[in-house]
């Protein structure tokens, strides 16, 4: 992608409001960053539409209106201008759209206080939002099993979930379906189990792909950390990615 000015503004939004996948887009190919901050922003905005208002019918609104971008974007047809919308619309093939659309869909769950339903109610949300960011964002560097990366992004989205927690149950979430100690544990194990997997197929995605899996590598002290200590994500003290993830991210390994 040649780089323009929204794509600087895409930078900006990501390293404000995503530092993490800041970082890691910064270790792609130059020539491959564009996309990466247009996916991300992308996300940035998305996530944080169902929190800009309380009012549930204005962030239904917020939420359509990239349903209707990506509809767009899948249809080939023109796509409205918007400093994000527009690169986004270069970055992605039609089929990814379509996985960005079931993200925003998911999204739905940020706006309302119900529940989840069951434990594959949670599951279904963490792989298409966390999953389907991870598994696009794979295909923009290089080839990647889409199982393989799935389970590398449930495993991302369940580190960053479990640091959500305490914003979450202050904002009148209910953010798990069994929110004791041993409940918690099982669910950092749960990630630790699909992060496990992931790089048992690692060999089925292409080393290209890193910077895009290195999010899962930096929720691994967190998720470990909570399965020993359940207690310290409701005290939201969960470590930081630490040394591992500068160790890995340095030698290319996620």
């Amino acid at each position: 992608m040649n780089w323009t000015d929204d794509l600087t503004a895409c930078a900006a939004l990501v390293e404000r409001g995503d530092p993490l996948r800041f970082r890691t887009a910064m270790l792609a190919p130059v020539a491959k960053r564009g996309a990466l901050f247009a996916l991300y922003a992308f996300n940035v905005e998305v996530s944080r539409a169902p929190w800009v208002t309380s009012e549930t019918m204005i962030a239904e609104m917020r939420l359509q209106w990239w349903r209707d971008a990506l509809e767009e974007i899948a249809q080939g047809a023109t796509v409205r201008r918007h400093e994000v919308a527009t690169p986004l619309a270069q970055a992605i093939t039609p089929g990814q759209a379509q996985l960005l659309d079931e993200l925003v869909a998911a999204r739905r769950w940020d706006i309302y206080r119900d529940p989840f339903e069951d434990d594959a109610d949670l599951d279904r949300y963490i792989d298409q939002t966390a999953g389907h960011l991870m598994q696009v964002a794979a295909e923009v560097l290089g080839q990647a099993d889409q199982a393989a990366v799935q389970r590398a992004g449930y495993a991302a989205g369940i580190g960053a979930w479990l640091r959500a927690i305490p914003a979450l149950e202050q904002a009148g979430r209910v953010p798990l379906l069994d929110g004791t100690p041993d409940g918690v544990a099982r669910l950092a194990a749960k990630g630790l189990s699909a992060l496990d997997n992931a790089r048992r197929a690692r060999a089925d995605i292409s080393r290209a792909c890193m910077p895009a899996l290195l999010p899962a590598t930096a929720a691994e002290p967190g998720l470990k950390y909570a399965q020993s200590h359940p207690q310290a994500v409701v005290e939201d003290r969960l470590p930081d990615a630490g040394l591992s993830f500068t160790l890995r991210a340095a030698t290319g390994r996620w």
